[in-house]
């Protein structure tokens, strides 16, 4: 049986924000508030929030995957 083409959507997706949230993770954030204001590249608060919004994103991209293979998704859009 042939995968529906949102699927392989779906999956690139969540790679991507994946890869995403590990290049948030390893900007040490925390760090960067140890260091003045002028010396900063980043605003630590920007990736903070940006790391949140990132998960959020991740969470719905699995719920949506969970909700296909339970079959929820077929049933409302045939």
């Amino acid at each position: 049986m042939n995968k529906p083409p949102d699927d392989d959507f779906e999956i690139e997706m969540e790679i991507e924000v994946e890869a995403e949230i590990t290049m948030v993770e390893s900007s040490r954030a925390e760090e960067a508030t140890d260091r003045p204001v002028s010396e900063w590249l980043f605003d630590p608060v920007d990736a903070e929030r940006d790391e949140v919004g990132l998960r959020n994103l991740l969470g719905a991209v699995e719920a949506l995957e969970e909700d296909r293979a339970l079959g929820g998704a077929d049933e409302k859009n045939p």
